[in-house]
């Protein structure tokens, strides 16, 4: 092969390179961790209450509540993002109260009877809300139930699940975009 076809192909592999998209989300565990089950009813313990308000907080910002209605005028800049809008937001579910049934092979978590979401230990999958469509992954790593969701542009929503004793279950829920941690809470229930 001569020099310019060889310069030819390593300029279209590095173009190629460069258009592909980021890596698949690491595959998590779908076997469950012996005497590990998160089934029951839990309750949400009255000092992780504020977390609720932080939720609603960041889902506001982030779906640009805080901007204003009127557009900017000439020769002013918006803050707002046109298309890079962080929108994993709208894939968080939460509540007071939670019902989770673990059977074989997921899980099944009812928030405050409301709303009903599905996990598949080991799933790797698009998951959508409406329009908005981002890679999920979720099974068991070091003994809790972990499920990340990772939006188009970029942003993580990272959901952990984990018992501490029998009757006491901790839920974390992070979102993270450009390396920035956008929420990062904890949730303390207790079994009823």
């Amino acid at each position: 092969m001569n020099l310019p076809k060889l310069v030819a192909l390593v300029v279209v592999a590095l173009v190629l390179s460069s258009c592909a998209g980021r890596e698949p989300l690491l595959a998590k565990s779908a076997t469950v961790p012996a005497g590990v089950d998160l089934s029951g009813r839990w309750q949400l313990r009255n000092d992780s209450n504020e977390t609720s308000e932080a939720i609603s907080d960041i889902e506001r910002e982030l779906a640009g509540a805080n901007e204003g209605l009127i557009p900017k005028t000439r020769g002013q800049k918006s803050s707002r993002k046109t298309n890079d809008d962080t929108q994993v937001h709208v894939f968080l579910e939460t509540g007071e109260s939670l019902k989770i049934t673990q059977v074989e092979r997921g899980l099944f978590v009812s928030f405050d009877r409301a709303v009903v979401e599905e996990y598949r230990f080991g799933e790797q999958r698009m998951a959508n809300v409406g329009p908005v469509v981002a890679e999920r992954v979720s099974g068991w790593e070091n003994g809790a139930y972990v499920i990340e969701t990772r939006g188009k542009e970029g942003a993580m929503l990272i959901e952990t699940y984990r018992l501490d004793g029998k009757d006491v279950m901790i839920r974390t829920i992070r979102i993270v975009h450009d390396d920035e941690s956008k929420l990062d809470v904890r949730q303390v229930f207790d079994r009823v």
